[in-house]
């Protein structure tokens, strides 16, 4: 499990695709893996994956990912490149501060920035989310953007239940993940708050076994 509460930015060092996956290298300090071990969980841009590598060089180091091609294809670790940052945080321990909302680093879509708006002080990102996900997306909701615990601002719902919606970032967390050099256009993985996801697949089943919805 992860908080949402990204740690760093890490660099894509090496790529290297292999049959029926892709191996990510990321270059990251090497204070963010200490009491690392292969096997592992970090959220890279918000997706779960699993260590198969690692090593430290004095302030420098490396950690390695098999990515398999449907995380490939349902993420934006696909669209990565060389010399990409991507947000990078290590799983929840137990006694530590719990800052954002419980994530799985399970991706459920992904969603493109269609507006970013930028003054001295802070950014409002529009971005739009493919459909059945609007469905579960509410106003003052969480929402994880790359792996980040967001508060969904205004929403526009759309008849296909797809989506339009804002969100507004501080200085803070423009510095300390990726989402600070997004431009319009970019696409940034979504997972969607847990709690509100299984709320409304609850009721929807409700309703469908009633005979009143489809």
């Amino acid at each position: 499990m992860f908080t949402g509460i990204v740690q760093t930015q890490a660099i894509v060092d090496k790529i290297q695709d292999q049959p029926g996956f892709r191996q990510l290298q990321l270059k990251v300090a090497a204070s963010y893996l200490t009491a690392l071990e292969q096997g592992a969980s970090i959220a890279i841009n918000g997706t779960c994956l699993t260590v198969v590598g690692f090593a430290a060089d004095g302030s420098e180091g490396s950690v390695s990912f098999d990515v398999i091609d449907e995380t490939l294809r349902l993420t934006n670790l696909g669209l990565l490149k060389q010399g990409d940052l991507v947000n990078f945080e290590r799983s929840l321990t137990i006694g530590k501060e719990l800052g954002g909302h419980i994530l799985s680093g399970h991706i459920h879509c992904r969603a493109q920035i269609i507006e970013v708006n930028k003054t001295t002080h802070n950014c409002a990102m529009q971005l739009a989310l493919p459909a059945p996900f609007g469905s579960y997306v509410f106003s003052k909701g969480f929402i994880a953007i790359d792996g980040i615990s967001l508060t969904v601002g205004q929403l526009q719902l759309n008849a296909d239940q797809s989506c339009e919606f804002s969100l507004h970032l501080i200085p803070e967390t423009l510095a300390v993940t990726n989402l600070g050099k997004r431009q319009c256009g970019d696409w940034v993985n979504i997972e969607i708050d847990q709690q509100s996801y299984t709320i409304v697949q609850s009721v929807e089943r409700m309703l469908a076994a009633r005979g009143l919805i489809q």
